[in-house]
């Protein structure tokens, strides 16, 4: 049994904000060099696109009847 419902959306957000994490300990442990703009579209297009996921998600699920 879930303790929890599913919320994909804050898992895209999750993945995204790791990965400009990932971004930055690669720079600062001189594995590449990373300008401190480009992490900006990554973040946004995250954000964005974990915005697009719960709507969508809400949407789906407001149209389906409870379970249990």
């Amino acid at each position: 049994m879930l303790r929890h419902e599913f919320q994909p959306g804050k898992l895209v957000a999750g993945v995204f904000l790791t990965l400009t994490g990932v971004i930055y300990a690669g720079d600062a442990g001189g594995a590449w060099q990373t300008p401190w703009f480009v992490v900006i579209p990554v973040v946004t297009g995250g954000l964005c696109l974990a915005g697009a996921v719960a709507s969508v998600t809400h949407a789906v699920r407001r149209r389906r009847p409870e379970r249990g």
